[in-house]
């Protein structure tokens, strides 16, 4: 069994976790909140760099607003990467080799 840090929070802002295998209903409901959360903040990422090079004098107001909306998205990307760096870490030691070594070396271009 293992344990899972879930893509939302519970009351109070607290982490909520989920024990088992993996392959539940819960975890099934993860995953897709995860993609979408991934998703969202790919969006919001992309509009926040055309934003600012088509409009290099936002208003305070307007940059606060952007501020607070990439703020949520990262909390919520970084939740995520907790999430799965911490599952991996619990994978066994000849998975989690394959899992490090990549299939083939990175190109630069």
């Amino acid at each position: 069994m293992n344990e899972r840090l879930l893509p939302w929070t519970g009351p109070e802002e607290k982490p909520c976790y989920l024990i088992g295998d993996g392959t539940g209903y819960v975890s099934r409901v993860a995953d897709q909140v995860e993609t979408v959360q991934l998703g969202m903040a790919g969006g919001l990422l992309a509009h926040a760099t055309e934003l600012l090079a088509e409009q290099p004098q936002l208003t305070r107001e307007e940059l606060r607003y952007l501020v607070r909306r990439l703020s949520e998205s990262l909390k919520e990307v970084k939740r995520i990467a907790d999430s799965r760096g911490a599952r991996l870490r619990d994978l066994p030691e000849s998975v989690a080799e394959d899992v490090k070594t990549p299939d083939a070396a990175p190109t630069t271009g």
